[in-house]
């Protein structure tokens, strides 16, 4: 008995272990959604250039990404620039400008180009709470009946929108009749 004792620390430490280099492998911009496959959330907010009321229906009709961001997000400027190319290339992205000031977020849509055809104005986080966002920039794909179709953690760059977004995105367009 004495020696299962002694032994069990080091069994302990071993799950640990193994548990802990498991995670080096995890890709974090894989975080699983419980949303995927389920309606975009229901909500009710000013959009941010006016005081017009947006909810999820304005979201309906065609895929779109749904870009959650923020003047405060340092990850968000660099991304910027590929969302504003890929809004030229006629992209559909709407945003979600997360727990921020509005008066910043006109300032940096000004200053920086608007990629987004609408953009949602979350200064409490209450959208961003039903979404599961982490923090931003989180991405979403919703198809044109406003089911979450993939979510995506991280700086949308050159390589993760070819190699990771462009074809999910590209699928849903073609699905749509």
């Amino acid at each position: 008995m004495k020696r299962w004792i002694m032994v069990l620390p080091l069994l302990i430490f071993l799950g640990v272990a193994l548990f802990l280099y498991r995670g080096l492998y995890l890709d974090p911009a894989e975080l699983p959604s419980a949303l995927i496959d389920k309606p975009f959330p229901e909500f009710s907010l000013r959009e941010v250039q006016s005081d017009r009321l947006l909810t999820r229906a304005d979201l309906l009709g065609k895929p779109a990404l749904v870009n959650v961001w923020a003047t405060w997000c340092i990850a968000c400027r660099a991304e910027h620039p590929v969302l504003n190319k890929l809004a030229g290339q006629g992209v559909r992205i709407y945003g979600v400008n997360y727990k921020d000031v509005n008066a910043d977020a006109l300032k940096w849509l000004k200053d920086f180009h608007d990629p987004y055809l609408l953009n949602i104005r979350d200064e409490q986080g209450s959208l961003g709470l039903n979404l599961g966002v982490y923090g931003a920039p989180e991405t979403f794909l919703i198809d044109r009946k406003g089911i979450i179709r993939h979510k995506y953690v991280g700086v949308i760059d050159e390589t993760v929108w070819r190699e990771k977004l462009a074809g999910l995105y590209q699928a849903l367009v073609d699905e749509t009749p």
